[in-house]
């Protein structure tokens, strides 16, 4: 006995959503455009994304101007503080761009309804990933162009060191960002407050602005082993000695490596937790 398709019965038939590598990207697209469009709509978020590391920028800038005008031992060192600044901050804005747009995400209690489209984890992460470089783009860049204004200091000094330093940094960024957002996840927008200051938690042992050795011994074997430790080391080497250390490149690609599947395991794990307890719709404080 033959079983009646789905026409003949007058049931809808099931439409199954496309897939493929062309069908991913185009979804990542999608959400990146939509991305693009809060941020065309708010004349404000476009302000704030260039406000703080102007201001960083500024402050810090100053202070290597009169470190260079003293006789003082730091002066020699002062040119390195503003770099120091821009690269600190490619970091930071990329996090923040990564994690914030997931925490709105939340707040606008759209990430239920995301998750239960086609869309899948990775292409969210891709697309998260995707729009952190174009906010940090946004707002480093016009950044970096006063920094040469201003104060003389030319970022593209750095060489081609510097697309390695950028990618390093924001590989880091985005490990940063899967782990706060996937606690987020856990337990809620009460912990969105990691969103900001997990990177700062990790300022200190980075050596942003002094290298490895100040640190005590017991503590340098854990500086060494964050990737963006070694972004600052080489950048100091180039700066300071007009030397690049390729070793100190290699460890920060290998290190990174290792963070961002700890953190993809992580959100994946607890992305998992809330949809088989059902708390993915109901994340609140």
């Amino acid at each position: 006995m033959s079983t009646p398709s789905p026409q003949a019965s007058g049931a809808l038939p099931i439409l199954l959503p496309p897939t493929g590598l062309r069908a991913s990207l185009r979804r990542i697209a999608a959400l990146v455009k939509r991305y693009i469009y809060l941020l065309q709509s708010s004349g404000v978020r476009l302000v704030e994304l260039i406000y703080w590391p102007f201001l960083q920028m500024l402050t810090w800038g100053f202070l290597q101007k009169y470190l260079a005008q003293t006789s003082s031992p730091l002066a020699q060192g002062a040119g390195v503080l503003i770099g120091s600044v821009l690269l600190w901050d490619i970091l930071f804005r990329s996090k923040i761009g990564f994690s914030t747009t997931f925490i709105e995400e939340m707040w606008s209690r759209n990430l239920g309804n995301l998750l239960t489209s086609p869309l899948q984890p990775f292409e969210l992460v891709a697309a998260l990933s995707a729009w952190s470089v174009i906010r940090l783009s946004v707002s480093m860049i016009p950044v970096a162009v006063c920094a040469y204004v201003f104060f003389g200091f030319n970022l593209l000094d750095l060489g081609l060191p510097l697309v390695a330093f950028f990618a390093v940094l924001v590989l880091t960024s985005w490990s940063l960002g899967l782990i706060s957002a996937g606690v987020i996840l856990r337990y809620g927008l009460g912990a969105e407050e990691l969103a900001w200051s997990l990177a700062f938690l990790l300022l200190p042992l980075c050596c942003v602005y002094y290298p490895v050795s100040v640190l005590p011994d017991w503590l340098q074997p854990v500086a060494l082993a964050l990737p963006p430790t070694h972004v600052f080391e080489g950048m100091r080497s180039i700066l300071l000695h007009h030397t690049f250390d390729v070793k100190e490149l290699w460890w920060a690609a290998g290190l990174n490596v290792v963070y961002l599947v700890a953190g993809y395991l992580t959100f994946s794990w607890f992305l998992g937790s809330a949809r088989e307890n059902g708390t993915l719709v109901q994340l609140g404080e």
